[in-house]
């Protein structure tokens, strides 16, 4: 009965829970224009006195659960996705607790819409449609004058800055500024997955120019226009942005997003033994795609520790490609096997086929760790042939790659064959969930980038999943922020996989899926925060106190819950 009481309450828009009220500096009509601070008209009679501005909004007093449903009914009468992704980041630029609840209680709806797959559309039209100043943009005029410029920052608190120079955004390449997107996008998911909250995160935009030729040349194109710096020029200008803001907020964690891959693994290499950082596309993807794996195996009925059994090829040698091979290597030697059991466990293609010896001149040092011997320059479809692969991944960006012949051929030499077609958006993914299962039969374990829709074929339901890595970024940043860690390491990695793995249910293995419900998405970054602090404790690299008993509490109260709270004026009290 309490129970059913307390959630009346909460659907009423109010808690027995105390909570502690908002001092804040503005005052009047300012509330009302700041997003951190506005409640629209849920703000009540008393408040409205209070704060002063009174007579300043409709007479009505709605809850946070009334402007929910009906912000929710708006979305659904709407058909185009970008549309209601406008709709929703018109609500996130005035009230971002609005925005937040909706994502919390919404996530499984609306995480498509302000991620992938609308969130490519959305950077392809960030300079058309932009509104309000988010985040901060660093160029090379800025040289000599980033560490005063991170003062300009409204937030004394920052936790989490997800940082992007627009050279590689998803599968649609160099978007220069339009890339802002991004970050925004990630951290609306850190916010309301992760339970950082908003005033504690920072997107950021390195706008070192682009080579994108059509913006070169738009007259509405808000970055820098001029071709990208390349070289030391750029590596020096890298490093004052983060030496800046890691003057201001020492403890910050930087997440790296959608580089090119001929600096996206020389940055991480760079900074990540001494800062707080991580590369999502390189360490993200392949801590998700690990778990994902572990998830398909134990739902072929085998043991995980087979993973350095498998044979597993892998489309795209660029960071991701290759991030993912390094993460699941990794895996391999925690799990007992040698580097050169792991390393045969790999066939890696690029454009120019299967990578070996006879092109290490031409591969990066991260590369040549997956050289083959022989084959060097083989076909995907003659690896397949040949090397009869159970786990095939697609990290390319090249949609279609994976044709009816490749997929019905390894599906003849695997009984249940895992395809992870993995690039975004949908369009450039390497083949749609209805291929996959048609060309194997219904037999395959299938996990995309984007979400698809289940498959009916033969009067049967065949499950997708979503191989996102929101499964996995939120809930390593809040492990992270919470016990001060001061560096991400590949172990820290692995055990948010494994944690992430276990999480999939029974029930869910035997519909063939590999990930949770997103729905539970809470809840598994609860869990993997949980086992990232415990991992960094183990490793001495916590520096903020955490408890050793009942720390699944304390990260739990820790976890920003987007609900109105009450504001009070700061005043100077004189005698």
């Amino acid at each position: 009965f309490t129970e059913i009481i307390e959630m009346y309450m909460y659907r009423a828009g109010c808690s027995k829970k105390f909570r502690a009220p908002l001092t804040i500096s503005v005052r009047g009509p300012d509330i009302l224009t700041d997003p951190l601070f506005n409640k629209g008209t849920a703000f009540k009679s008393g408040e409205r006195d209070r704060l002063r501005f009174r007579g300043l909004l409709p007479p009505r007093v709605t809850n946070i659960m009334q402007q929910k449903e009906k912000l929710m009914n708006m979305l659904r009468n709407e058909d185009s996705s970008i549309r209601k992704n406008i709709m929703l980041e018109d609500v996130h630029d005035r009230n971002e607790t609005l925005y937040h609840r909706i994502l919390v209680d919404h996530i499984e709806e609306v995480a498509p819409l302000i991620y992938t797959p609308t969130v490519g559309q959305a950077c392809k039209e960030f300079g058309d449609r932009y509104r309000r100043p988010r985040g901060m943009y660093f160029t090379k005029e800025d040289r000599g004058h980033m560490a005063s410029m991170v003062y300009n920052w409204p937030s004394n608190d920052v936790h989490v800055i997800c940082v992007t120079d627009g050279s590689r955004i998803l599968g649609l390449g160099d978007l220069g500024a339009n890339g802002m997107g991004i970050p925004i996008g990630k951290l609306s998911l850190y916010c309301a997955a992760g339970g950082i909250a908003p005033h504690r995160v920072l997107p950021v935009m390195l706008d070192l120019g682009t080579d994108n030729e059509d913006l070169l040349k738009s007259p509405w194109y808000l970055g820098v226009q001029e071709k990208r710096i390349h070289g030391d020029e750029y590596f020096e200008l890298v490093d004052e942005f983060i030496q800046a803001v890691r003057h201001r907020w020492p403890n910050v964690l930087l997440q790296f997003e959608d580089f090119s891959s001929d600096k996206a693994q020389i940055l991480l290499n760079k900074y990540r033994n001494d800062h707080l950082c991580f590369n999502d596309d390189i360490q993200g993807t392949g801590a998700t795609t690990l778990a994902g794996i572990l998830g398909a195996i134990r739902a072929k009925g085998e043991e995980v520790t087979s993973l350095g059994k498998q044979r597993i090829l892998i489309a795209g040698a660029g960071s991701a490609g290759i991030g993912v091979a390094q993460v699941l290597k990794q895996a391999m030697t925690e799990q007992g096997y040698t580097e050169e059991e792991a390393k045969e466990a790999f066939f890696i293609v690029d454009q120019h086929g299967l990578l070996g010896t006879e092109r290490s001149s031409d591969l990066s040092p991260e590369q040549r760790q997956f050289m083959r011997e022989t084959d060097c320059g083989m076909s995907l479809l003659d690896v397949v042939k040949k090397y009869k692969p159970t786990v095939l991944l697609g990290l390319t960006a090249v949609g279609g790659l994976f044709k009816e012949e490749l997929i019905r051929e390894m599906a003849a030499n695997c009984e249940r064959p895992i395809l992870f077609p993995l690039s975004n958006p949908t369009t450039s993914a390497e083949c749609t969930a209805e291929q996959a299962f048609e060309w194997t039969d219904g037999r395959c374990i299938f996990a995309s980038g984007s979400p698809f829709d289940p498959v009916s074929m033969n009067g049967k339901t065949y499950f997708t999943s979503q191989c996102n890595n929101m499964y996995v970024f939120p809930g390593l940043g809040l492990g992270a922020s919470i016990c001060g860690a001061k560096a991400i390491t590949d172990r820290m990695l692995y055990v948010a996989a494994e944690a992430l793995a276990n999480f999939v249910s029974e029930q869910e293995h035997a519909q063939g899926k590999v990930f949770p419900s997103i729905r539970k998405i809470r809840y598994v970054s609860h869990c993997l925060a949980v086992a990232v602090i415990k991992e960094a404790v183990r490793e001495n690299l916590a520096t903020k106190y955490v408890p050793s008993e009942n720390l699944e509490d304390f990260v739990a109260k820790k976890m920003y819950d987007p609900v109105y709270v009450s504001l009070v004026e700061k005043r100077e009290v004189t005698i």
